[in-house]
């Protein structure tokens, strides 16, 4: 069913606003994909702040002529069904949600990505950040990192004042 021009106006409308305020948009072919799949990639990505969405690659061209940053990018190798994901929270988020559906669900095929300062990145660069760990990994990792020399210290500490006790204990036991 072809869509009004109202219709494509506000597509057109709704996929600039989500460039604009996205930190990392990758978009790949979704070729063979279920619509059950799709709706829990959806599902899952949304999850992450993820949005996913199918638009037809001529709107998603003119979507990009909308923003001074992104106009001069030429996408001529989008071809064939496409989806794209936005993420305004996470720079890595969208890449890593496609990844993991593509390698449990039903496989995808990455044809690049868009940061939020207008850098097109290739297939290769979008695999590497799909490797990366998330934001709430390296969170984690770091609150890990942080908190381990205050916990040798304590566990120092307290090996020394049981030390004191132990030795305290025993004179009193041979005291007594």
């Amino acid at each position: 069913m072809a869509l009004s021009k109202d219709k494509k106006r506000q597509v057109i409308e709704e996929v600039s606003q989500l460039l604009a305020d996205s930190k990392l948009t990758v978009f790949a072919g979704y070729s063979g994909t279920s619509v059950k799949d799709m709706q829990q990639l959806r599902r899952q990505a949304k999850a992450n702040g993820t949005i996913v969405k199918v638009v037809k690659n001529r709107l998603f061209k003119k979507a990009l002529a909308a923003h001074e940053i992104l106009r001069s990018i030429k996408l001529d190798e989008l071809q064939g069904q496409m989806l794209y994901a936005f993420n305004a929270q996470d720079e890595v988020a969208p890449a890593q949600d496609l990844a993991k559906f593509s390698s449990a669900i039903s496989p995808l095929k990455f044809a690049g990505g868009l940061t939020a300062d207008g850098q097109l990145l290739s297939v290769d660069d979008i695999q590497m950040l799909a490797e990366l760990p998330s934001k709430q990994q390296l969170q984690a990792q770091f609150v890990g990192l942080t908190a381990a020399p205050i916990t040798s210290v304590v566990g120092a500490l307290a090996a020394n004042l049981r030390s004191v006790i132990n030795v305290l204990n025993a004179r009193a036991e041979t005291a007594g």
